[in-house]
């Protein structure tokens, strides 16, 4: 019985723990090559749902000068979507070409997806959804929201899409 007890004890943690973990995810990125989440581990990330025609698209420039001042702690990943009043209507190829012209942008881009509705990403069902993540529900309110995750790939904190990328909450964070 005892033997029994903790063979469940084992699986259920190695289940939960599967589960709490960005790293078990892969991903298309925007050149469509496949993103493994595992290979970040041991670094903070911020993922980031992108559109290139909102009024928060300024963003990108901070979140470029946050990447590049803390690459060595930190990966930005962003994921365009068109899901808030069609604001990222182009291809792949398009946003990375608006992306690299306008602001840089040398983070991780994948390639379009949908961060909410009836076609949501796995990743974003996983990000959103506390039986998944083990830390919270929420719903992704605009474009520009972000999600903070730990070196051991856990969520730790979302953030409204209007709070910038170069915030003191945000920055206190990295320099954890």
């Amino acid at each position: 019985m005892q033997r029994l007890f903790f063979f469940m004890l084992m699986t259920m943690s190695t289940i939960v723990y599967g589960q709490n973990s960005i790293h078990s995810f892969k991903v298309t990125d925007i050149e469509g090559n496949t993103f493994d989440f595992s290979s970040l581990k041991g670094k903070k990330i911020m993922i980031v749902n992108t559109a290139s025609e909102c009024g928060l698209t300024p963003q990108y420039k901070q979140l470029e000068e946050v990447y590049s001042k803390y690459n060595d702690r930190l990966v930005i990943v962003g994921f365009p979507a068109n899901n808030f009043g069609a604001q990222e209507p182009g291809s792949d190829k398009e946003i990375s070409s608006f992306c690299e012209k306008n602001y840089g942008v040398s983070f991780p881009m994948m390639s379009k997806i949908s961060v909410k509705g009836e076609d949501q990403c796995e990743l974003y069902k996983f990000l959103t959804t506390k039986s998944l993540n083990g830390v919270s529900d929420s719903e992704v309110q605009w474009n520009f929201q972000k999600y903070l995750i730990d070196e051991k790939g856990q969520l730790i904190k979302v953030v409204s899409p209007r709070e910038l990328p170069n915030s003191a909450s945000i920055i206190d964070w990295l320099e954890l």
